[in-house]
């Protein structure tokens, strides 16, 4: 998990509203068992796509004032946010393939 950032209420400003790259947040509780199956997933993106994607994790039970501005209602939740914008989102365990299809026109408008 070296790619991805612990994303708290407090510090998401810093890591994904004011990011210079896309950032894919994945939205997790640990008791949800579809987000513990997208996980490996999502960590391996984060390495395939380091440096053009920041990928940051935040557990909606930990950090409900994030989940709640963003309208979090069910888990797992992706969301794109680029320059400060949650831009597109997922919601579910989807398959790798589906998951990189969408992230990469966001990948290429931002660079």
């Amino acid at each position: 998990m070296e790619n991805v950032i612990d994303g708290t209420d407090s510090n998401f400003l810093q890591e994904v509203l004011k990011s210079e790259l896309p950032v894919l947040v994945d939205f997790w509780a640990p008791w949800c068992g579809p987000c513990r199956m997208i996980a490996p997933v999502v960590e391996e993106i984060a390495g395939e796509l380091s440096g053009r994607l920041k990928v940051v994790k935040v557990n909606t039970d930990e950090n409900q004032q994030i989940a709640s501005q963003y309208g979090i209602r069910s888990i797992p939740t992706l969301g794109i946010f680029i320059k400060g914008k949650m831009v597109d989102g997922i919601l579910g365990a989807v398959p790798k393939t589906h998951l990189v299809d969408k992230i990469t026109p966001y990948l290429q408008t931002a660079s």
